[in-house]
């Protein structure tokens, strides 16, 4: 059962090098099995199509990529601004890989856009969705206000920021998407101690403020 575990998880890697690299349309299952270093009679012994293959792959890699996420939550990011900045400089130091072409569950649903009903579309969704439960997740855990919308526009700017990359070669945007994030909850965090501030303050001190500004 080991070696057999072994092969399917070859077979696994293999097929995702190449869809990664070439592309789905334009891989074919001998290749992916000459990557593997199995014939193409023990590939179809353990997917049945290179549809179900692909649908494999990316169960796969939404449990690594999970993980990879949870520990940018995890490793010694105490602070948030810390975690903002590995997250982006992390995808920075990724972009800059020889070869890197995009985030691949994103370049997979654009392959197969005129295919809503593929499986691998249905786990590409889960996957974004999942990632962005996680940030609002993380968000509400580290006290941050609206920690759903924040998480959103986490997801926005990660997605922006791999286009953008990919279409300039620059690992700039990065960085950029690091800061308007940060600003964005430094923002929202100020906003909110005032709203508690006018809630503490008494009435009478209100009015007092009000009525001395409008006499200046």
């Amino acid at each position: 059962m080991r070696d057999r575990s072994v092969t399917h998880r070859r077979i696994l890697d293999a097929a995702y090098t190449l869809f990664y690299r070439n592309g789905f349309a334009r891989v074919n299952v001998d290749q992916i099995a000459e990557q593997a270093d199995v014939t193409k009679r023990t590939l179809y012994d353990h997917f049945r199509s290179k549809d179900e293959l692909l649908t494999a792959v990316l169960e796969l890699q939404h449990s690594l990529a999970l993980a990879r996420f949870e520990k940018w939550g995890n490793r010694s990011a105490p602070t948030l601004p810390e975690m903002i900045d590995r997250i982006f400089g992390d995808m920075a130091r990724w972009a800059a890989m020889p070869r890197w072409a995009g985030p691949g569950f994103t370049r997979f649903v654009m392959e197969l856009a005129d295919m809503p009903g593929h499986p691998a579309r249905a786990i590409a969704s889960r996957h974004k969705a999942a990632i962005e439960k996680w940030l609002g997740e993380e968000f509400e855990r580290r006290k941050v206000k609206s920690p759903t919308a924040r998480a959103r526009e986490m997801v926005l700017l990660i997605e922006g920021t791999a286009t953008l990359m990919l279409v300039h070669g620059s690992q700039d945007y990065a960085e950029a998407a690091g800061v308007l994030q940060r600003v964005c909850c430094a923002v929202e965090r100020v906003q909110g101690q005032i709203v508690q501030r006018k809630r503490r303050t008494p009435p009478s001190i209100l009015i007092g403020v009000i009525e001395r500004r409008r006499a200046v």
